[in-house]
């Protein structure tokens, strides 16, 4: 499985180059703060939602949970390789590391 770090994926996202960021925890967490862009499938979900919500199995994929000990991005990134997606990536240390990192989370309020 590939991994990203923080400073590459901050840099993709600054570039505006192509990517799909995919929050792989239950949307109540999603809806409370997420990285910009990013949209919310439980990693529960993949296997249902990722014809409708990732059409493109070509597209670099960057999947990410809560933290460390969260392995629901590692759950995520393993079930899109096994459907077949060719670029997929985790960020391991997921919002909070973003977070701690000082980089701006979207909330429900959009802040």
């Amino acid at each position: 499985m590939n991994r990203i770090t923080r400073e590459e994926l901050k840099n993709i996202l600054d570039n505006g180059k192509s990517i799909t960021l995919v929050e792989a925890l239950p949307e109540k967490y999603w809806k409370k703060a997420h990285l910009p862009g990013a949209i919310q499938i439980d990693y529960t979900e993949i296997e249902a939602m990722a014809d409708k919500s990732l059409p493109n199995k070509e597209a670099k994929i960057v999947v990410y949970c809560a933290n460390t000990e969260c392995q629901n991005s590692t759950k995520a990134a393993q079930i899109l390789e096994s459907l077949g997606y060719k670029d997929v990536y985790e960020y391991a240390e997921g919002k909070q590391d973003w977070s701690d990192a000082g980089f701006p989370l979207i909330t429900r309020n959009g802040n």
